[in-house]
């Protein structure tokens, strides 16, 4: 355990205090808005903001509570009402058909969900969800949010478990003036808000300040260009678009410096994290906020939306966005409608003799095929019912499809021909198509395979400024596996980027670099401009220790570090901030504080697998090697599919000279996740060490055959097979481990060795 950092951990737990938030002025509500901003205000009224939550009643429920029974996996659950009231049957938390009754709606169209209260203050939103579609387009009926999963009272995904909790999943975006309040000494909640609503003050800030303005004298009105208010949203009012002629597309007059309202939009159209409450009252996402970049479960490798990533990192990447479009150049912010119906709102700036034309999109006039949206925002659906378009607005690439994998909109309308039809047709009707804008799919699909040519082509796209500053920062963040001698500048350049987006990945990426190198590279970075900046360096440095006359570092690193540990704790009702607690006590070498910060973690959720991980780590590098292997054995029994916990008890077995259990569990967790190139690698090497030659050479040949460019395994079975005498065989390995980096001495020594035996 490190024991270096006992400053930094008596200024840690001195101060495990929220932030407060900055800005001033008292909510006043929507109403107060209305005497002044009456068209404003009637847009609002009935749009998706103003009814993304309400308390159930007559008017506001839409489901059919008319002793209505849904059934599905054994469990019929009943919707009907009582008193006035409005109650489902259905399984709680325990397994049991019990009486829950509604008490907010969420959501309207397509679909409509409930929220349920219970007595610590947690309100859970149920998984049967009603189609408020009507009835000829498949609506007018409840169905299950996970149609094709099994969920239990014991499943994470359950309606009643942490993962469907309104307070922490969805409050924030669904109400005005949002505070959490949980506490942590209880795990209950006191949440409270201004307006149920996403009313005019979620956007624009509290409006006190602002009615106080109101009432000045027009002299005195003139002096305050703030008007009141914390923030204003103002780039697009004075601005033209003027069309050249030529091109067919308009520019903006004058550039977007700003994006203060893309900011705003983002605290709730974005995939994120909440690092600090009150973002209503300042405009600055990323000191509130930490967002999601293009990583491979969320976006397909050319940045294409793959799981529910709601528009902001999709709009960050397009080559409108980098033109300087904004959110209300396409949608009224109030009513969020579209400016215009369909592709007349891409008319707004883009000729239709010039775009609009059959020479341009090869359709039919009036077609599907000759939408704009359909081509360049294609849809996904999600929650079953609910199709979203991709904001990244890109052109159509099937060729890319071929090559990568990746979809595209043309077989996504033409689902029954192929990939080859859809790329011969666009190479056709496009002859001359340039690279594509979003550039870096190459790079993303070799870097998720493993392929030793990502480090330079991530490397490449960092410095290339021409890229979106989200797909820099995502080629930074997967970066940190190909680190080495060629692609450390290009880390080194990420640091003093002018994206707060890449210096944050960059500060993520400082984990595959050792503690004690890191403070070069993260110690600038605790005096940020930004939060999520400086919570990054901090982490990233957290037990590296300043030198003793350095006492400015050492107070900026004391400061960042109160940032750090106050965004887990806002987050303290969920098991991961629990465990990054525990991690930074362990990397501030105090064992006993993570031990309790690491088994919160598992009374709050016993199936989050990772912390069974380094709860373990911690017994087993304090030389407690039974609770070591207790834990682990806990952890398989909340998760007995887990194949990390298996891989990683075969370790620590392996490490207590226990050979035979040691290879039950890693071939267990090979079994598991037989895909998984670590697990099959060690696993070969064990069976190798244990006198099972053959059978390890079976495990490695099938794991190079799913990971051909990984090195371990190519070396594991070149000096296996040299071992064996089979000289012919290590040859043959050796030459393809060299193929993969021709500059690597230890394989050229090695093949040498070999060539000596022939």
């Amino acid at each position: 355990m490190q024991q270096s950092a006992t400053r930094l951990a008596f200024a840690v737990a001195a101060l495990l205090v929220t932030a407060p938030v900055s800005g001033s002025g008292k909510f006043s509500g929507s109403a107060a808005c209305s005497q002044c901003h009456t068209q404003q205000f009637q847009d609002w009224k009935g749009s998706h903001h103003d009814l993304a939550m309400q308390y159930a009643g007559k008017e506001t429920v839409l489901g059919d509570f008319n002793d209505t029974e849904f059934a599905r996996n054994g469990i019929t659950s009943r919707f009907f009402r009582k008193n006035g009231k409005f109650f489902v049957n259905t399984d709680g938390k325990d397994g049991r058909l019990q009486d829950f009754e509604i008490k907010y709606t969420f959501g309207v169209t397509p679909l409509q969900q409930y929220l349920i209260e219970f007595p610590d203050g947690r309100l859970q939103a149920l998984s049967i969800a009603w189609d408020s579609r009507p009835e000829n387009a498949g609506g007018q009926r409840w169905f299950h949010l996970y149609p094709d999963e099994v969920i239990d009272h014991q499943d994470e995904l359950h309606w009643t478990g942490a993962q469907q909790n309104w307070n922490y999943m969805c409050a924030d975006c669904h109400s005005t003036n949002f505070s959490k309040g949980y506490k942590d000494s209880d795990n209950s909640f006191n949440s409270s808000w201004s307006e149920i609503d996403v009313a005019c003050e979620a956007c624009h800030g509290p409006g006190g300040d602002h009615l106080a303005w109101t009432k000045l004298d027009i002299g005195l009105q003139a002096n305050d260009i703030t008007k009141g208010l914390n923030f204003l949203l103002g780039e697009h009012g004075d601005v033209s678009w003027l069309v050249n002629p030529v091109t067919g597309t308009a520019q903006r007059s004058t550039p977007n410096t700003q994006h203060t309202q893309m900011e705003v939009c983002a605290s709730c159209h974005s995939r994120r994290g909440i690092i600090r409450e009150g973002a209503v009252n300042q405009a600055l996402f990323l000191d509130h906020y930490q967002p999601a970049l293009l990583t491979e479960n969320l976006y397909h490798a050319d940045g294409q939306i793959l799981d529910e990533v709601y528009v902001w990192g999709s709009f960050k990447q397009s080559k409108m966005f980098a033109a300087g479009v904004t959110c209300s150049d396409c949608h009224n912010p109030h009513s969020l409608e579209l400016r215009a119906e369909g592709s007349a709102v891409c008319a707004q700036c883009h000729l239709p003799a010039k775009f609009a034309a059959i020479k341009h999109h090869h359709h039919q006039l009036g077609s599907t095929g000759a939408s704009c949206l359909n081509c360049h925002m294609p849809e996904t659906t999600y929650m079953v019912v609910d199709p979203r378009r991709d904001h990244s607005i890109r052109i159509p690439r099937p060729d890319q499809s071929l090559e990568f994998g990746t979809p595209n909109a043309c077989n996504q309308c033409h689902q029954g021909e192929s990939l080859q039809w859809a790329t011969e047709k666009f190479s056709a009707w496009y002859p001359q198509a340039k690279q594509p804008f979003q550039n870096w799919t190459r790079a993303f699909t070799q870097a998720r395979a493993g392929s030793p040519a990502a480090g330079q082509a991530l490397a490449n796209l960092i410095l290339d400024p021409q890229t979106p500053d989200i797909a820099r920062a995502t080629a930074v963040f997967e970066l940190s596996q190909y680190i080495d001698t060629q692609t450390l500048g290009a880390l080194q350049a990420a640091i003093s980027d002018r994206s707060p987006l890449v210096r944050m990945a960059a500060m993520r990426s400082l984990e595959a670099i050792p503690p004690a190198s890191r403070l070069p590279f993260a110690g600038p970075l605790l005096q940020d401009d930004y939060r999520v900046v400086r919570i990054e360096a901090a982490r990233a440095l957290a037990g590296v220790q300043y030198d003793q006359t350095n006492q400015a570092g050492g107070a900026l690193m004391d400061k960042a570090l109160r940032e750090y540990v106050a965004s887990q704790e806002l987050n303290a009702d969920r098991v991961e901030a629990q465990m990054n607690l525990g991690n930074l006590q362990v990397s501030l070498g105090d064992p006993v504080e993570a031990e309790q910060k690491f088994r919160k973690a598992i009374k709050l959720n016993p199936k989050f697998v990772p912390v069974y991980i380094n709860l373990s780590d911690l017994y087993r590098s304090s030389g407690l090697n039974e609770q070591a292997l207790k834990i682990l054995h806990e952890g398989i029994t909340q998760q007995p599919q887990a194949a990390v916990l298996h891989h990683s008890l075969g370790l620590a077995q392996v490490r207590q000279g226990n050979k035979v259990a040691a290879l039950t569990a890693l071939g267990k967790a090979v079994d598991l996740t037989p895909d998984a190139a670590r697990y099959s690698y060690v696993y070969g090497v064990a069976l190798n060490s244990a006198g099972q030659v053959e059978a390890s050479i079976s495990v490695l040949g099938k794991a190079h055959d799913l990971h051909p460019n990984n090195r371990e395994i190519l070396f594991a079975l070149a000096t296996i097979n040299r071992d064996m005498g089979r000289t012919a065989q290590a040859m043959n390995w050796a030459e393809k481990l060299l193929a993969l980096n021709p500059a690597d001495p230890g394989t050229r020594q090695l093949l040498q060795s070999l060539s000596g035996r022939n």
